[in-house]
């Protein structure tokens, strides 16, 4: 039987910062911006500020007021990336195939490991324990039979959590789950189900697809159709049939403004390009996923002659195709970029014989040489900046 995790680090950036800094343990850390920060949002909120009613992609100045005593940070991306490729490394330690959503979470497929860690409740707490006392941080877990259930499980008892749905439940699990637990249905969702009485996945069980299609439109209807019986899994399903990466952001308010988005796919971007370095591919195709407030998607990829040589290269031809794709004026929820039929060599055409090594081949080397020093000096933490980057 198919056996999923998924692993959530529990206020990863304010975790990290209570870590670096024995001063602001069990007091309310909001990582963000400053008072006084114009257009800043809080990016992340220790349990002690979410006391306060403070949470992830408030406005700053209502956090502030929410919580005048807290201690508030403009936060250190490095130091934050330094930290997740030690959990990614831990996480790798029980599962060859790891797929990381972000830079505080992933899914690891478990299934068939018994033998080696035995349940996987106890899979589960060996690998929390590794990431206590390797990290210094805490995780909380969640296992099914598929990636969305095992996703929602992991919220259910955060900070420090461990829950798990045991195979041949997971309907029955989500007809008995509160609908504001239910992953994917955001505010304008949770309006709905208040305005039309439902409570419980129980509640949406009853209706036909038809019926949920007229209340919340058909791609919704038909997602929340599926989640109530537990097949929601392929909404994290990597493309089958060929090597390939992935990673996406979902957002917990509705994005409007462009540049943030750009902003999350500059971000994305920067989780594709290490890790397609350090496994030494490459790739002529890249996709990209913008799911709207509405949850209906839309998707696009395109393939070039030459492949994606570097960061640079990658985030200019990833921009181009999300302005071809993205709506004006639409909120946007969640946001994913791809890298398909991944190769380890692959021939380099056009440019490379006009006589000069191409500036994405230099880049490249760079960026090489940016990964060896990480990994040789962790909290040195290179990225590349937005200044390297050449507008499309």
């Amino acid at each position: 039987m198919p056996c999923f995790i998924h692993a959530d680090l529990d206020a990863f950036y304010a975790s990290v910062e209570q870590l670096d800094h024995s001063e602001y343990r069990g007091k309310p850390v909001i990582v963000g911006g400053i008072p006084g920060d114009r257009r800043s949002v809080v990016a992340a909120a220790s349990y002690e500020a979410r006391s306060f009613g403070v949470h992830s992609a408030m406005p700053l100045a209502e956090a502030v007021r929410l919580c005048p005593r807290g201690i508030f940070l403009r936060g250190r991306m490095d130091r934050y990336r330094e930290k997740s490729h030690e959990i990614m490394g831990v996480f790798g330690s029980f599962s060859p195939d790891v797929q990381q959503l972000s830079i505080d979470e992933a899914f690891l497929d478990i299934s068939g490991t018994e033998g080696l860690f035995g349940p996987p409740a106890a899979l589960a707490k060996k690998l929390k324990e590794r990431i206590r006392a390797e990290t210094g941080l805490t995780v909380s877990v969640g296992i099914a039979e598929n990636k969305y259930i095992a996703k929602i499980a992991s919220g259910l008892s955060k900070p420090d959590g461990l829950s798990v749905i045991e195979n041949g439940t997971a309907e029955k699990f989500m007809r008995a789950l509160p609908v504001g637990k239910i992953w994917g249905a955001g505010p304008k969702t949770q309006e709905l189900f208040k305005k039309h009485s439902l409570t419980t996945g129980e509640d949406l069980y009853r209706l036909s697809e038809k019926v949920l299609a007229a209340i919340f439109g058909d791609a919704l209807g038909l997602f929340l159709y599926r989640a109530v019986r537990g097949e929601a899994a392929a909404a994290f399903n990597e493309e089958r049939g060929s090597r390939s990466m992935s990673a996406e952001r979902t957002f917990a308010f509705d994005l409007y403004d462009t540049f943030a988005m750009e902003t999350a796919l500059f971000d994305i971007c920067q989780d594709l390009i290490w890790r397609l370095l350090d496994c030494r591919w490459y790739s002529r195709t890249i996709s990209v996923k913008i799911r709207y407030a509405d949850f209906s998607t839309e998707s696009g990829r395109k393939t070039f002659e030459n492949p994606v040589r570097s960061f640079n290269e990658l985030y200019e031809r990833l921009l181009d195709l999300f302005r071809q794709k993205y709506r004006n004026g639409r909120g946007v929820r969640l946001l994913g970029a791809g890298l398909m039929n991944l190769e380890t060599q692959i021939a380099h055409q056009g440019e490379l014989f006009d006589g000069e090594i191409p500036r994405s081949e230099k880049e490249r080397h760079l960026e090489e040489t940016i990964l060896e020093i990480n990994k040789k000096f962790p909290r040195a933490a290179l990225q590349r900046g937005r200044s390297c980057l050449k507008e499309p």
